[in-house]
């Protein structure tokens, strides 16, 4: 297994200054599928397999509940640190798997992007109608619902999506890099796999459980190898 020793394009950088951006880099590779993890544990009803398709339902789901607003915010504040992580993963890639981290990095950077537009638009708005009384609500529930189905341009939050089909492609080229053992980019991969499920957060916690198997030990080597620790 290849060490992770080709780190960011540092230029002239004072030593210090580049130990600092690799510690940093390691620690965000470490951190975002735990912040990942969190947000997804702690979504109300976390045991149920059931899709929720229905305006009331999921309605009720986030009305009076701030763990799930918590949540989402836990996953809308590891954006910029999954772009951290991203641009990292891509210094690693070179020579004939250069084309890995260029795509991957491509669709991780937008899908990151698209996932704090989903946050935003679809799940902080809706703090603004937490707390209103049932007449109240009932009122505005045309306004609620079409967000609910991503009425307009809404759509458009469906781009998230590529968040996790970048990192797929830039873990099989840290596979065929030799840059992580075949086990843990095999757990990288599958757990990003498990996020694309249609909003069921007991699979997407495995998945966020498999990509802390896959990820913080690599996000540990960085990180260790800037303090002087060896592999």
């Amino acid at each position: 297994m290849r060490s992770p020793s080709k780190t960011l394009a540092t230029g002239t950088l004072p030593e210090g200054l580049v130990r600092l951006k690799e510690i940093g880099a390691g620690l965000c590779i470490i951190a975002f599928p735990v912040m990942l993890l969190i947000g997804f544990v702690t979504h109300p009803n976390i045991m149920s397999f059931a899709m929720v398709t229905d305006y009331a339902d999921w309605a009720e789901e986030w009305r009076g509940s701030f763990m799930f607003h918590f949540g989402h915010l836990i996953v809308m504040l590891a954006v910029p640190v999954i772009i951290v992580a991203c641009i990292r993963l891509m210094a690693m890639l070179d020579g004939p798997r250069a084309w890995y981290g260029f795509i991957g990095g491509i669709l991780g950077v937008f899908g990151a992007f698209m996932l704090a537009v989903d946050k935003g638009a679809l799940t902080f708005v809706l703090t603004a109608f937490r707390e209103l009384p049932q007449a109240e609500f009932e009122v505005s529930t045309p306004a609620i619902q079409s967000i609910f189905e991503r009425s307009g341009w809404l759509w458009i939050t469906w781009g998230f999506v590529t968040l996790p089909i970048g990192f797929i492609v830039l873990a099989t080229g840290l596979i065929r890099q030799g840059a992580v053992p075949t086990w843990q980019g095999v757990c990288m991969i599958v757990g990003l796999i498990l996020l694309l499920n249609p909003d069921i957060e007991i699979i997407s916690s495995a998945g966020a459980l498999l990509m802390c198997v896959g990820f913080i030990p690599l996000g540990a080597r960085i990180a260790g190898a800037a303090l002087g620790f060896a592999d």
